[in-house]
């Protein structure tokens, strides 16, 4: 199933609903090239959880843990960024398989394919946002 989206808006909203159909232990894969509006659609995640901080990408510091206010099942949500990632240990040192398919966690995980390997084991849910001409954006949810 793929959305057209023609605005930051409009990717963050696809996001906030989304959240409607997630179960703890879910993870989100989300691929795309620099700029297509990965962190754009996690943060409508959040939003759709409740978080009120605000929400970056955590391309420095990697993994970011927001605690969940009002879910009665879903404690965490998990924003992982891969880009600036070296090699697949670098996740682990910092925790990650503590809350991959845990059952009180969701992950978001933006350039998963530098941790393949780790994520082989897991249901995955992927999203792929490609950017279109005029700024629109195709979101394919698999």
């Amino acid at each position: 199933m793929f959305y057209l989206s023609n605005t930051p808006e409009e990717t963050f909203n696809l996001g906030k609903k989304t959240v409607a159909g997630l179960r703890g232990g879910d993870i989100l894969t989300l691929s795309g090239e620099l700029g297509a509006g990965k962190t754009v659609f996690i943060k409508g995640l959040a939003s759709g959880f409740g978080i009120k901080q605000t929400v970056r990408s955590p391309s420095f510091n990697l993994m970011k843990i927001y605690k969940l206010p009002e879910q009665k099942n879903i404690k965490h949500l998990v924003h992982l960024d891969c880009y600036r990632l070296k090699s697949a240990q670098e996740v682990i040192n910092i925790g990650l398989l503590e809350y991959l398919g845990a059952p009180n966690t969701v992950c978001a995980i933006e350039w998963p394919e530098k941790i393949a390997p780790l994520l082989k084991k897991f249901k995955i849910q992927k999203i792929k946002i490609s950017i279109l001409k005029n700024d629109r954006r195709k979101i394919s949810l698999n």
